[in-house]
């Protein structure tokens, strides 16, 4: 008995469908290897010895998940913080979303660092930081930064350190306690589509941060 075949259309979109899915696979996977790899050697945890620089900048994210307090949140003011009181900075460059009137993550952040005791005057709000894109071209391009340290989680680090070399920041990356799988999972394979799409905003759609503004100068006398 002759075996039934697919008509040749049919076929050809099935592997047409194949490839495509083979090909975005690829594409995830390359990404994510070549930040990984790039970046593994500049990333650092709070509690070692992180190389002494001027300003480190601080990326936002909701204080709060519901009714309870951000873990997320919570570990990048911890290592803020900590950063600061080891001498490790002088200044804290607080970035983050303040689009809507009931929405403010950096005001939140150095409300959070002055209750751990870091100096209202050691702290700068930036409240255009939307995206890690937008706090990164800012730092350089508003804030006057070259070299900085970047508080983030670990998962962050990577996408983070490539988006500042793309906007000409010497940085090194600090990252807050790292939390387990069952807290951070679904952010840490979310991280792998965000990473790929880093690489997308640099080199093909070359994205500009949503606002600019005029230069502001940090009081780090």
């Amino acid at each position: 008995m002759k075996k039934s075949r697919l008509p040749r259309p049919l076929r050809i979109l099935v592997w047409s469908a194949l490839y495509l899915t083979l090909g975005i696979v690829l594409v995830i996977l390359a990404c994510n290897c070549w930040l990984l790899a790039a970046n593994g050697a500049r990333i650092f945890s709070a509690g070692t010895d992180v190389p002494v620089r001027a300003v480190a900048i601080v990326l936002g994210t909701s204080p709060r998940v519901g009714r309870w307090k951000n873990s997320f949140f919570e570990g990048r003011m911890d290592a803020a913080a900590q950063l600061w009181r080891g001498g490790k900075v002088r200044h804290l460059l607080v970035s983050g979303d303040n689009s809507r009137p009931d929405y403010d993550e950096p005001t939140a952040m150095r409300d959070a660092l002055i209750a751990r005791g870091v100096p209202a005057r050691a702290i700068t709000l930036d409240y255009a930081g939307f995206r890690t894109l937008d706090s990164l071209v800012r730092a350089r391009e508003i804030f006057g930064l070259r070299d900085i340290i970047i508080v983030t989680d670990d998962w962050h680090q990577p996408r983070a350190l490539y988006l500042a070399a793309a906007a000409g920041l010497d940085a090194l990356g600090v990252s807050s306690a790292e939390l387990p799988w069952s807290m951070s999972g679904k952010t840490r394979i979310r991280e792998w589509l965000s990473r790929v799409k880093a690489v997308a905003d640099v080199c093909v759609l070359r994205t500009k941060p949503k606002f600019l503004g005029d230069p502001v100068q940090l009081p780090l006398d």
